[in-house]
Order: structure tokens, then sequence, then C-alpha cells
């Protein structure tokens, strides 16, 4: 889709709002779930609604190892049925984004006589699972192959190794792209607007209330079917809707912490990945090449709290730093760490004390007595699946006409036309993140004067007209990656960024919360003892 972007002007979407009207479906949360189902619904023609209590990806689906991928240790695990259709999807994504969402090899070099047969095996039945959507055929490599296509990969005691092909992506800015893409089929998507309680009918679910958290204003809204997408906070919204009709609600969600560290990406030259599938403790370890840096996580580690900001923990940075050097020629060091971030996954409780690591990624949709309609669970690849799922249990329950979806095949605002060469995400952020709105983003005041690297004034204009943003933090953490990418540049250039937010916006661009954030994700502050 390349016409014009759509304006996403603050009061524009709040008269929307106000206006009189039930809605077919109204999604309670803005990570990749519930933007999917908006997406899903929206294109079926119904009269979606969708809200989101801070901004779209601030949880979870903005902080992602950015791999589209089945998932080598889910595999690992039998779950067979899950990489199959999380490889299924990784090709629509690809297809549906390729300047958000692209093929990556990785490589897995091989210290032990044993590694390079063992998992190429694996690898080969991955390859058969994906069928005609493989992105490429397993190799068995040697030595010399291996430090070719890893030259900063660990050198002594190397004895092979196994390269495959999966997925990477912008995951914030795909996000965005679904909720856009979602927009330009009529639905009304607000960030920034809290649901603060739910409307009930008797004992039924009828709406929900919301508040403009920039205005404090408060909105009824009617709904035939409400979905509860609210990532890790899902029980929280459940555990409301039953004490509104006296009932008891018991926990869905066994939220993991997954931290990941960023470095210079010359720990590690190229555009192939390093993965380790075994560390010390048995988790895997990916050193992913991605805008211009390279990410190295991730830990997987239960957590009992929900803050909307995960700390990463100093062991767990500890960790990561140390296993990674044991497989980089070049150990990184605290001091070389640009940012570091955690996120909390939804997975679903286990019926007995498990690990986190062993817990399913597999969704889980619920329906309660009320008509409430919950999922949570499931991936990042998956998103488009997990959205068919929740539409087809609403029709099955009545609360959505029936029908089929229309995703397969569609293309999200910004996608390239078939044929165009996108540039590779390994490379440093640019207008080429903007796929086929790059000509529009050239259009925009400011399109030549450059805030830092990868970030122009005109950038920040079209963030504030067309992507919803409506904070600093918004900009350099979700529509710009700098915060993710080196905490201490994002830093440098928050007043800059604040100064044409305000112009754009007219309001306080929350500078000083953001600075504070920065800190958290710099590599001196943040990391704390569990």
């Amino acid at each position: 889709m390349t016409a014009a972007p759509l304006p996403t002007h603050r009061s524009e979407l709040m008269q929307r709002l106000v206006r009189p009207g039930r809605y077919d479906v109204a999604v309670i949360g803005g990570g990749a779930t519930g933007l999917g189902v908006a997406l899903d619904a929206a294109v079926r023609g119904l009269k979606v609604l969708l809200l989101e209590a801070h901004d779209f990806a601030k949880g979870t689906s903005s902080r992602a190892t950015k791999l589209v991928h089945g998932g080598v240790r889910y595999l690992a695990q039998g779950n067979v049925a899950l990489v199959r259709e999380a490889l299924h999807e990784r090709a629509h994504i690809l297809a549906a984004a390729p300047h958000l969402a692209q093929p990556l090899a990785f490589v897995m070099p091989s210290y032990s006589w044993w590694e390079t047969p063992w998992y190429g095996m694996g690898l080969k039945v991955y390859d058969l699972l994906a069928g005609q959507a493989s992105l490429g055929s397993t190799q068995w490599l040697g030595t010399i192959a291996v430090q070719n296509r890893l030259p900063g990969a660990q050198p002594q005691g190397l004895k092979g190794g196994v390269q495959y092909w999966d997925g990477q992506f912008d995951d914030a800015r795909l996000a965005l792209a679904l909720a856009r893409t979602a927009a330009a089929h009529g639905a009304l998507l607000v960030n920034h607007c809290p649901v603060t309680q739910l409307r009930h009918a008797g004992s039924k679910v009828a709406g929900l209330r919301a508040r403009d958290a920039e205005t404090g204003q408060e909105y009824d809204i009617e709904a035939g079917c409400v979905i509860n997408a609210s990532g890790v906070w899902v029980d929280a919204l459940r555990q409301q809707d039953a004490a509104a009709t006296g009932r008891s609600a018991s926990a869905l969600v066994a939220p993991s912490q997954g931290v990941h560290v960023v470095v210079d990406q010359d720990f590690l030259p190229g555009r192939r990945a390093l993965l380790v599938p075994s560390t010390a403790d048995g988790r895997v370890l990916f050193a992913v090449p991605w805008l211009g840096k390279l990410i190295l996580g991730t830990t997987d580690n239960p957590r009992h709290d929900l803050p909307l900001e995960p700390c990463p923990q100093e062991d767990e940075v500890d960790f990561i730093l140390r296993e990674a050097g044991r497989y980089l020629r070049r150990p990184p060091r605290r001091a070389d760490v640009r940012s570091q971030w955690a996120g909390l996954r939804p997975l679903v409780k286990p019926q007995s004390q498990a690990a986190t690591k062993s817990i399913s990624r597999e969704h889980t949709i619920l329906i309660d007595a009320s008509g409430l309609v919950t999922v949570t669970g499931g991936k990042w690849t998956t998103y488009r699946a997990m959205a068919q799922d929740v539409l087809a249990r609403c029709a099955d329950a009545g609360l959505v006409p029936q029908g089929a979806s229309r995703t397969a095949g569609l293309k999200l605002v910004g996608a390239l036309p078939d044929g165009a060469q996108a540039v590779p995400l390994n490379e440093a952020p640019g207008p080429h993140l903007y796929g086929g709105e790059a000509d529009a983003l050239a259009q925009l005041p400011g399109h030549e004067r450059w805030m830092t690297d990868g970030l122009s004034e005109a950038m920040v204009r079209f963030a504030a007209r067309h992507e919803y943003a409506r904070s600093v933090e918004d900009v350099l953490a979700r529509r710009s990656r700098l915060l993710f990418l080196d905490a201490a540049a994002a830093a440098a250039v928050a007043p800059a960024v604040a100064n044409v937010l305000q112009e754009e916006t007219g309001r306080d661009a929350g500078l000083e919360s953001f600075l504070t954030l920065t800190i958290q994700y710099g590599s001196l502050g943040g990391a704390k003892k569990a």
C-alpha cells in the first residue's frame, strides 16, 4: 500500500471515539496480538475499535529478539505443530512487509565433533517442515567456511558448523504497520487511552469505559464483542470482569523475563547471525546483526511482578555477556553495552510448576461466562494465525458474524512493490525503513536535516502526523529504534526531538521522563541484582 499516509491527529481520533454507535469488536491492547485481531476484523468489514493504555508495542511486542522464526528450540522440545505453523506464518510476514521483515542466515558453530551432524539433521527437519516456504537449505560447514561466514566467531576449538535460514524484523515498526493498515481499512485505533472499566448489561460484557491519558476525559463505548489482548496484564482485566459478575478468575499468565544486550556490530561483522543452541544453563543464545548494531540474548526467567518497564537484572546481563564471550573472538564487556532492555513474555500458566523455558509458547483463547474474550500466549511470528483463531472462536460463540479471514497475501502499509530490492535490516536506520512511503517522508519539512545518524527532523514530523507518536519515548523507542540501539545517543538527541514534537502536537513531549528512561537502558544504569 503506497497511498498518501493517513493522518493521526489526536483531536480527530478522539472526536471519532465520542460519536454514538456500537462497535462490532473492541480490542483492548495494542501489541502484536491485539493489532493482528483489529486488522483481521477490519479487513472483514467489521466496525473495529482498538484501545491501548500506553503506546502501540510499548510492552513485549517491541522487546523481541527481532526474529521472525519457526522456533528451533521449540522443535527440540518436540512441538512440531507450533514450528510448522510459525514457519507458515513467517512466509506471510516476509511477503507483507519486505522493508521490515527479511530472510537472515544463521550460523551455528560447532566446538564438539558431534554438534555439526546432530544439529544439522535437526535443521534439515526444520527445512522439511517449512516446505515451499523454505528460505534456503541447511548447509554443513567446515571450519574455514564458518570462519568466512562468521569472522567474529571464536576460532579456538572450532570444528565446523551448520548454516540455516530464518527471518528477522523490526518488531515495533511492524506493529505500527499493522495499526496503520487496520486504520486504512476503517478501524479506529487510539493509543494513550487506557480502558478503566468493563461495562455490563446484566451478566454480559456490553462495552467499556476508557480515559484519554492526555486530557482525563472519559468515554463510554458499546461493543458487541470485547477482546482482552493486553499481554501479561490480561489477568487484571479478567479479574475485574469476574468481580463485576460475582465470579472468580484464576490467573492465566506465568510471566517470563527475557533480557537483551546491544553492542557494536564489529563484534560480529557481516550479515549473518550466530546461534548457540545450548549455553551453560541449556538456553539458546543469539547474536543478531540488526540496524547497524548487534543484539545479544536472551534470558528466560520467571517474574512475579508486572512492571511497565521491566529492568534487566545484573546477573542476566552478566550471563549474556559471559556466554557471548565464549563464542565471539572478542568478548564484549559491560563498557561495550550500548543499550539493554527486558521484556515480559505472557506464557500460559502450567498446571504444575515448570521452568519457563519449558512452557509452551502456543496461544490460549478463553471466553468467560460474561462473554469477555481473552487471548494470551503465542509469539510474534504467529500473530496472524492467532487473530484468525480468536475471530473464529468469537464467531462460534455468536459474538461476531461468521466469516473467513482475508489477511492472507495482504500487504501492509509501506510495503515495497513486488520485485523491489529492500535494504538489509542489518544496515543502519534510514528512510529505507519507510518502504513505499519514503517519498512521502521526503516531502516533509526537515527531510535533509539530520538530528543524529539515522533520524531526520522529517522522521519526527512523520511520526507525529502519521504514526500516532505523542512523546519523545514514542519516537525514540518505537518509531526510531534509537533507545534500543544506543541509549546515550537517544539521550543526546532527545531535547531536539522534544522541540519538534512540541511544535507538531502543541503539548509537552515528556522529555524529562524519557531522559530518566535512558539511564535504565544505558550500560551504567538499570541493571540490579535479583
